[in-house]
């Protein structure tokens, strides 16, 4: 699996609605822009980049921080001119389904590359290589699966990682439903 292949499917499933896309890069690096096309009818202004990157053990995925001080701005006019007069609240319908849509992408960038990872036959998990689990105590980081922390000794039990048993995705230990597949996971 390559950027360009989680790249693509952000591109097919942002490029629509109040929504344009744009990637840039090559092979090893990419970079998605989602924002809301200029001029939209409805909803505020938001963006978010996507950095797609190869790395030995595979693909990693990281999203910056979502510009939303638009969709902010349009959620606060909608309540406004809905303080003013009540019926106007029907008038903005639109830009509250847009705003809502927006706040979300995070979640759907998420799924989307999910998505395409399964499509191509690929693990969504955190390579052996990358996991690490920071000390509670001294902030160190220990390699998953260390039963005391390697520099002060403490124990690391509490924040080790699950998965889940039916299809193997990395849980964290309050979760009650996986993520991924959706089933229940026993508190063991």
């Amino acid at each position: 699996m390559s950027p360009a292949d989680i790249a693509e499917g952000l591109l097919a499933y942002f490029n629509r609605g109040n929504l344009r896309t744009q990637t840039f890069g090559d092979d090893n690096e990419m970079r998605v822009q989602i924002a809301t096309r200029p001029g939209a009818n409805s909803g505020g202004e938001t963006a978010v980049t996507v950095q797609i990157q190869k790395v030995d053990d595979g693909v990693m995925v990281s999203i910056s921080d979502q510009a939303w001080f638009g969709v902010a701005a349009s959620m606060g006019q909608t309540v406004i001119s809905t303080l003013m007069n009540p019926w106007n609240l029907l008038g903005r319908l639109d830009d509250i389904a847009q705003d809502v849509e927006n706040l979300q992408i995070h979640e759907k960038i998420w799924q989307v590359a999910g998505a395409t990872a399964k499509a191509n036959h690929a693990s969504t998990q955190i390579s052996e290589r990358l996991q690490r689990l920071e000390c509670l105590f001294c902030g160190t980081a220990n390699p998953v699966g260390e039963g005391n922390c390697i520099a002060c000794g403490a124990p690391l039990g509490n924040i080790q990682p699950r998965t889940c048993p039916t299809c193997g995705f990395v849980v964290l230990r309050n979760e009650q439903n996986c993520p991924s597949c959706g089933k229940i996971i026993s508190q063991t």
